[in-house]
C-alpha cells in the first residue's frame, strides 16, 4: 500500500515516514500542498496523510481541489488545531478522518488501517484466501498453521493481492503501488520478489500456482475453493 505524506515539519515527517515504512507501507513525502498536488497527478496513492497548515497550498484547499477533480483515496488530516469548527471544515472539505497533534502513533496507525479497510467495505480486519491469512494489525502472515517469514516487500505484495482479490497486476502497476516514487527499481525486481514468495509458500504446502502468472500481462492471487 502506498501513502503520500504531505507535512512541512521535517521532524514529524521523518518520524511518520519511518513508522509507516516499518508497517510495510511505501511512503512518498511532500513539504507543501502544491508539491503534494503535483505528486497525486503523477502517482497512484492508497491514502493521503495531509497536514492542514502548509505553505503554497493549505491542506483544506488541497483537499477541496482533490475531491473536485475526482480523487477518491482516503484522506486523513493532521493538524495542531483542535477546535470543533476546524474539524468540521476539514471534514466538509472532503477529509475522511481528522487527527490532532500531538497524536498517539498507534492510534494514528489504527486509523490508517481503518480507512484502508473502509475503501473496500467487503474486506474483514484479517485478509484471507483459502488457507492464507494476513493480519494488517500485526503484519503476520500464516498459511495453514505455518507462519511465514517474509521480507517487507514480499509482505506488501501479498497484502496487495489479498486486498484486490482476483485483480490482475502488471509489473509496472506493482512497482507503482509498492515502491516510493524515488526508489522504483527495474521490473525484474517484481519477478524476484514473486519468486521468493512462491518458494516460501511452497515450503509450507501451498500450491505452486497460488500466485498465478498470466503470461505477458501480470500476476494475481489464485482463488481456491
Amino acid at each position: 500500500m502506498k501513502i503520500l505524506l504531505i507535512e512541512d515539519d521535517d521532524q514529524i515527517a521523518e518520524a511518520l515516514a519511518e513508522a509507516l515504512t516499518k508497517q510495510h507501507y511505501a511512503v512518498d513525502t511532500a513539504i507543501d500542498g502544491q508539491a503534494g498536488w503535483e505528486m497525486v497527478e503523477v502517482f497512484t496513492y492508497d491514502l493521503l496523510l495531509l497536514d492542514v497548515m502548509l505553505p503554497k497550498l493549505d491542506g483544506i484547499s488541497l483537499c477541496h481541489q482533490l475531491r473536485k477533480h475526482g480523487y477518491s483515496m482516503p484522506i486523513l488530516m493532521l493538524t495542531a488545531k483542535d477546535a470543533y469548527t476546524d474539524k468540521v471544515i476539514g471534514l466538509d472539505a472532503g477529509a475522511d478522518d481528522y487527527v490532532v497533534k500531538p497524536f498517539n502513533l498507534q492510534e494514528l496507525l489504527a486509523r490508517i488501517r481503518a480507512l484502508l479497510r473502509r475503501g473496500n467495505s467487503s474486506l474483514p480486519p484479517i485478509l484471507e484466501s483459502g488457507d492464507l491469512q494476513l493480519n494488517p494489525n500485526t503484519c503476520e502472515v500464516i498459511y495453514g498453521e505455518h507462519r511465514l517469514n517474509l521480507t517487507p516487500k514480499e509482505y506488501a505484495l501479498l497484502e496487495l493481492f489479498l486486498r484486490n482479490s482476483s485483480r490482475l497486476f502488471s509489473r509496472g502497476a506493482i512497482l507503482e503501488h509498492l515502491w516510493s516514487s524515488e526508489d522504483i527499481p527495474e521490473e525484474e525486481a517484481v519477478k524476484t520478489h514473486i519468486k521468493g514468495i512462491r518458494q516460501k509458500l511452497k515450503s509450507v504446502g501451498a500450491p505452486a500456482d497460488l500466485i498465478e502468472t498470466v503470461y505477458g500481462i501480470g500476476y494475481r492471487l489464485k482463488k481456491y475453493i
